[in-house]
């Protein structure tokens, strides 16, 4: 019988693990990702788990397959910000989940172990654009404002690579980049030492000079919304480019459409952050729609609901 690490591959499920992993060494069976291919679970086989860790997935997305695995008997523990639906009560369920609007799960993490690989839990937060938890997490690590920003660009970097319709829009599987990050217990040194943080921040800035120069196809004083065409690089850009306009204007909504084959779009949407609540649920009012309370998406919107969500975006914030 195994053991399956199964998470988000992005930012803050790739760092979430690699805290874990850190403290608690396992030989697993990681089962992960493009950030918006969610429903994991269904990913672990019958009978085959004996226990299984969950980070930064949704259990509202995953709960036919997680009610499977209790009743196999499998030990599941759950670590994750996003809505979780109903909460099954199971002797063999470990939970760890919160909804705040600015925790993400690599902080769930950082809490269970007690602050022993803070710095990674940093990354993590940084990359789920919660700067303001980040730098009070990282108080207690006496970091230079240099170092500081090494760790946030690299948390920025490992989200930017979790975007895509496929892995094939990646630059890196995310199972490969976990691999590449589990020997470094400092990530200034897997800064400092691994060409992947290059290669990653020269396809980061390639990517967002093109999305920064589309301009918005709606605006007002309290929302843009960007059409982005169907091209890799929009892909692997939409949700950085989101968090970065929120930054930008903390009191305006976003939203990045981006076209994907067949007349639909891949939709990220990102709430004030000066406001950071509504953004699960506007998504969750479409079919494939699901986030947390400050970022969200829909993997499929059709071309056809573009007007239904836009007036739904405008109602929202």
């Amino acid at each position: 019988m195994n053991h399956y690490d199964v998470f988000n591959g992005d930012a803050d499920g790739l760092c979430a693990l690699q805290q874990l992993r850190l403290a608690e060494p396992i030989d697993s069976i990681l089962v992960t990702g493009p950030k918006r291919e969610i429903n994991l679970l269904d990913r672990v086989p019958n009978g085959v788990a004996k226990s299984v860790t969950v980070l930064d997935i949704s259990m509202d997305k995953n709960r036919t397959a997680l009610d499977r695995l209790l009743a196999e008997g499998v030990s599941v523990r759950y670590f994750d910000h996003h809505f979780p639906g109903e909460i099954p009560s199971h002797p063999a369920l470990d939970l760890h989940v919160e909804t705040l609007p600015d925790k993400g799960t690599s902080l769930l993490v950082d809490e269970f172990l007690e602050g022993r690989q803070r710095a990674w839990a940093v990354v993590g937060t940084f990359g789920d654009n919660f700067d303001a938890s980040a730098r009070r997490a990282a108080a207690s690590l006496g970091l230079s404002e240099s170092d500081l920003g090494l760790l946030r660009d690299l948390g920025i970097y490992l989200n930017y690579n979790g975007y895509g319709e496929t892995v094939e829009d990646l630059h890196f599987a995310p199972e490969d980049l976990f691999r590449r990050l589990q020997p470094y217990a400092d990530p200034l040194a897997f800064i400092a030492e691994d060409a992947t943080f290059v290669a990653l921040r020269d396809g980061y800035e390639n990517d967002m000079a093109r999305a920064r120069a589309i301009l918005p196809e709606f605006q007002d004083d309290a929302h843009r919304l960007f059409v982005l065409p169907a091209e890799s690089w929009a892909r692997r850009a939409s949700g950085v480019f989101a968090n970065e306009l929120a930054q930008q204007a903390p009191e305006q909504a976003h939203a990045i459409l981006t076209r994907l084959s067949g007349g639909r779009y891949l939709v990220s949407v990102r709430a004030p952050l000066s406001r950071p609540d509504g953004a699960d649920a506007l998504c969750r009012r479409f079919a494939t729609g699901g986030g947390r309370k400050a970022a969200a998406g829909i993997n499929v919107l059709p071309d056809e609901d573009f007007s239904r969500f836009l007036d739904a975006f405008r109602e929202a914030f």
